[in-house]
């Protein structure tokens, strides 16, 4: 049987949360590709799973795609997984996984938990459309553009945000977008999982008055109830985004997301403009 790639969700907490199929494909690879070993050693320890581990983060990427690549070719079988959650969304994986279907190579998803989506069924906020856009960026003018851009989006926002800068962070959605409702999940599937619920302003004054703000945080951003009516023409919005220093492709789906539009549309749209 020819070699397969799996991309396998792992637990974002509680280690209850692997799946069946997780367990197994684990146990079957040659190979399991992660961040941290010591941290997926753990995980496999508790299911009894013996599997050869080796790191895959974003200093030893582009070297190790091709060595993962190269046993993937020799016929063994690979299962990518990241520290928590599902390989890829927010973590490294992409070089590996493109590799591999350039390369004719089956890429197999194993699902399971994802914070995002995990965070977004609980919050309480609409669910019939949303938009998950990462890590905040560290830097607050990035972190003001990339609240702009998504400021129409009608579909709720999620976000990963780390402990340190979540009041920062408060600020600058307040600034940005208003009294929206926002929720706040931290420490999700664990003993303290929590789920904070207000304005910018009420959770940044919940937030401020505790001593330490502990835990990797997603924060879900209610949608536009009343979206701007944008008139700049297509290519022009995404020429103004290019003016700011973002790359072409970047600043058509940017403008896709805002206005509801396709990729292709939008793209269209400039070719002809």
């Amino acid at each position: 049987m020819a070699a397969s790639l799996f991309i396998v969700a792992t637990p974002i907490g509680n280690l209850e949360d692997l799946t069946f199929r997780a367990v197994r494909v684990l146990g079957e690879v040659a190979v399991v590709a992660c961040e941290d070993t010591r941290h997926t050693r753990v995980l496999l320890d508790h299911y009894g799973i013996s599997s050869l581990l080796v790191s895959y983060h974003e200093h030893n990427e582009a070297k190790r795609t091709q060595e993962l690549l190269g046993r993937l070719e020799a016929g063994q079988s690979v299962a990518l997984v990241s520290d928590a959650g599902t390989p890829l969304i927010s973590d490294p994986g992409y070089r590996l996984v493109s590799a591999a279907v350039e390369a004719g190579i089956t890429v197999v998803p194993v699902p399971g938990v994802s914070a995002a989506v995990t965070a977004l069924s609980a919050s309480g906020l609409p669910t019939d459309a949303f938009c998950f856009a990462g890590f905040f960026p560290s830097k607050q003018t990035q972190r003001l553009r990339l609240l702009k851009q998504h400021e129409g989006a009608a579909a709720t926002l999620i976000f990963y945000e780390a402990p340190h800068r979540i009041l920062e962070t408060l600020d600058d959605i307040e600034r940005v977008l208003g009294d929206r409702r926002v929720v706040i999940a931290r420490e999700l599937s664990k003993i303290h999982e929590e789920f904070l619920r207000g304005t910018p302003g009420e959770l940044r004054t919940i937030l401020a008055a505790r001593d330490v703000i502990r835990g990797e945080m997603t924060v879900l951003i209610a949608k536009a109830e009343h979206p701007p009516v944008n008139t700049t023409p297509v290519a022009e919005a995404v020429g103004e985004l290019m003016g700011q220093g973002m790359g072409r492709m970047e600043a058509i789906k940017a403008v896709a997301r805002s206005r509801g539009m396709s990729k292709r549309d939008v793209y269209r749209a400039v070719e002809e403009s």
